[in-house]
């Protein structure tokens, strides 16, 4: 047992850092080891407890309830609201979907409006519910465009979505106007605050100013906020309110047909640990709301200062005047957006590139926790570093002939065949590995790289669809099973 936990350890060295802010995706850090602590051993505690029956598990009940009542104030919801407690803010926006699709069954394909910029979860829901998606361009600030979603809506709409803000730009979308539309023609509005939620509020606390975006909006029927985010919860807890009981009715799950158990389920999981909930419980308790405005004011002057120093850089630029805690980068065609994340992953930075996109170009994208802040010069600096080695380097450039194979290929036929080529051409593979490793299907080892501008610059360069049949080819890869024979 010990030598498994001792394992364990040795390959998390590997892993991004979960702490120290210098991780600006994926995970959000308030800084607090005794915050950490008390969510991890909640987690802990009711690791062996199951969510599936609340009558089982009272302690789960009270605690979702407690959550969800905190989530309702935070939010200005009337008394009606209603919400449940997810694992994080996919499915909440799944089950929001979900239950817009199934309080209408009398239409047979079933419409949401989306802008562009609305998170990929959408679509992702799309594809489980037969939802259709309708995508509409949003403005020159990378807002949602009111008067096109509204002329997008017609009697198959059953959602209409606005975002609080946008995870690739950060920015708020007019939700009153979108939400008057849509409550104009008995439509359901859902505001995705998955990023922004439990932020956002304490932002218009501390003066700055925040579009209005919650229940406070008349037409807003229900909102998603995760609280593994700006909650700085453990991993993953989200929370999806509605404004009405009679709203979240189609989102339950009930079956007596076949001889077990009446099943009964409020969200896509049966069975589910009881130990995030614990875990955000603990964390929300401990810290209060004092606790969440210190570190709200903490993180948007990490904000500030970071954007002030990139407005010192004349290679650098802010695409969108951020209303949250996200930024997004873009250069001035001296160096590319993917070489400075190589050179500050180089630094001891993790930033996320984010491809092309409708014209757009590739992006920078900064997730900022309040743990940053003390660190904020020395991110300038390797920020500066960076920029530097990447004018350097000049543009990346892809090979012409791996640019027209790419160009070439289909992503709705892409064979194996296919796929080890382009491997082969980025360096991706080596000579055949050690037993388990991830593999071509001519056995070579799948490497993956410490540098990854030049990838990237090939993703960037192929159509969505080829984007994305690629990189499910990758995972794929990447996840064989390790045999112990």
């Amino acid at each position: 047992m010990t030598d498994a936990l001792t394992q364990l350890r040795s390959m998390q060295a590997a892993d991004l850092p979960v702490n120290g802010g210098r991780t600006l995706a994926y995970v959000y850090d308030s800084g607090l080891p005794d915050i950490d602590r008390i969510g991890r051993e909640a987690v802990a505690a009711y690791a062996g407890s199951n969510g599936l029956d609340p009558t089982a598990f009272p302690s789960l009940l009270r605690m979702e309830n407690e959550v969800v009542g905190t989530a309702a104030d935070l939010l200005d919801a009337p008394e009606s609201v209603v919400g449940t407690v997810t694992s994080g803010g996919t499915e909440s926006v799944l089950l929001a979907v979900q239950a817009a699709r199934d309080a209408h069954r009398g239409i047979e394909r079933p419409r949401m409006v989306l802008p562009s910029t609305a998170h990929a979860a959408f679509h992702k829901a799309a594809h489980y519910f037969g939802v259709e998606p309708v995508l509409v361009p949003v403005g020159p600030d990378f807002r949602a465009d009111p008067a096109a979603m509204a002329a997008a809506m017609d009697e198959r709409t059953v959602l209409v979505v606005a975002s609080a803000p946008s995870y690739a730009h950060g920015v708020v979308d007019p939700v009153t106007a979108i939400a008057a539309a849509a409550a104009e023609r008995g439509i359901r509005c859902h505001v995705d605050a998955c990023i922004g939620g439990w932020v956002l509020p304490y932002a218009t606390r501390l003066g700055r100013d925040v579009p209005a975006w919650t229940f406070a909006v008349e037409g807003v029927t229900s909102i998603s906020v995760d609280l593994h985010k700006y909650a700085y919860a453990p991993k993953g807890t989200s929370v999806l309110l509605h404004r009405t009981p009679e709203l979240r009715r189609p989102q339950f799950f009930a079956s007596a047909a076949w001889p077990g158990y009446t099943m009964l389920n409020s969200t896509m999981q049966s069975t589910k640990s009881g130990g995030p909930l614990a875990g955000a419980w603990a964390v929300m308790r401990s810290l209060g709301d004092e606790g969440y405005e210190r570190l709200a004011r903490d993180v948007f002057e990490a904000v500030d200062r970071i954007r002030a120093g990139v407005e010192e850089m004349p290679e650098l630029a802010v695409v969108s005047t951020p209303d949250s805690t996200l930024l997004a980068l873009t250069t001035d065609g001296s160096c590319d957006p993917f070489t400075i994340c190589d050179e500050m992953a180089v630094r001891g930075w993790y930033v996320q590139p984010q491809m092309s996109f409708a014209g757009s170009p590739a992006t920078i994208h900064l997730s900022v926790s309040a743990a940053t802040l003390p660190h904020v010069p020395e991110l300038l600096a390797a920020l500066d570093e960076a920029v530097a080695a990447a004018v350097a380097a000049g543009p990346v450039a892809v090979d012409p002939a791996v640019a027209t194979f790419i160009g070439d290929l289909d992503p709705f036929s892409l064979s194996e065949e296919d796929f080890d080529g382009l491997l082969l051409a980025a360096g991706l593979v080596g000579a055949a590995g050690a037993e388990g490793d991830p593999s071509t299907s001519s056995g070579h080892r799948l490497a993956l790289p410490q540098r990854m501008a030049e990838v990237n610059a090939m993703l960037d360069l192929a159509s969505a669809a080829m984007r994305e049949a690629l990189l499910v080819a990758f995972l794929d890869r990447l996840t064989r099973p390790t045999r112990r024979r």
